[in-house]
């Protein structure tokens, strides 16, 4: 078996320090070089140890001040409802703007992508039909809290203002408006969520630790026909998010 990376076995030395009570939120850490000391490695690879703590949401460092222990950051109540996809606009924001947060996201859209099997089995089409691809980091108030990939098929959408996701008129206002705006009418959704671990990239992303738990949903959109018109994979970190179902009781 390899033998774990020195920057790593320092993060995880570090952070059993900060899970016992050793160090609390707000404490300030030893230098690097007393650390360096303490551990016999370098300087860089103390650095490097902290760095990944800070972008996991453990450490934060402060210019000019040093290394500090973060505060655990407040849990973010993530509703899924049929309401949020009937609202005008982002429902992403507008459950944000509910509990009194600033939801905004960045996005990446690749057009005529072939679609690996997964996708295309779940979009009702063949393997390697071009899509238009478009991968989401969340925030509220500036913190990750939610990563998505979406898939639509580029033949629903080719030549049309909706085309892209996050461009023209409709940019950003989800697929159910989107896709009104050229006369398809989605009228359902299913998702199919699971716990598993998070990849290295997810943890990086999100700012978790690796292999934190997180949830993983498969949601597809569907018309009254059965057409699939967007599937995606949304991925909620545990640590950061409690995720909500709301459904409708019609008596």
């Amino acid at each position: 078996m390899r033998e774990q990376p020195p920057y790593l076995r320092i993060a995880d030395a570090l952070q059993r320090r900060i899970d016992s009570g050793e160090w609390s939120p707000g404490d300030r850490l030893p230098s690097q070089a007393v650390l360096a000391r303490e551990f016999g490695v370098g300087d860089n690879v103390v650095r490097r140890a902290e760095a990944l703590l800070i972008l996991q949401g453990a450490l934060e460092g402060r210019a000019g001040s040093g290394t500090f222990v973060a505060a655990p950051r407040e849990r973010v109540r993530l509703v899924r409802s049929q309401a949020r996809e009937e609202r005008n606009g982002s429902p992403f924001q507008a459950d944000m703007a509910s509990l009194g947060r600033r939801g905004t996201w960045e996005s990446r859209t690749d057009a005529k992508v072939p679609a690996p099997a997964d996708i295309a089995a779940r979009l009702g089409i063949a393997k390697d039909d071009l899509c238009v691809r478009t991968a989401y980091e969340y925030f509220a108030d500036d913190k990750p809290v939610q990563l998505s990939t979406s898939w639509e098929p580029y033949a629903l959408t080719a030549g049309t203002l909706v085309v892209l996701p996050e461009g023209g008129p409709l940019a950003g206002r989800g697929v159910v408006n989107r896709m009104a705006e050229i006369g398809i009418t989605v009228s359902r959704l299913t998702e199919q969520p699971e716990p598993r671990r998070a990849s290295d990239e997810e943890a990086a992303l999100l700012g978790v630790q690796r292999g934190s738990f997180v949830t993983h949903i498969r949601r597809t959109y569907f018309t009254d026909d059965g057409l699939a018109v967007e599937t995606a994979d949304i991925i909620i970190p545990a640590a950061l998010c409690e995720l909500v179902y709301e459904v409708p009781i019609h008596p």
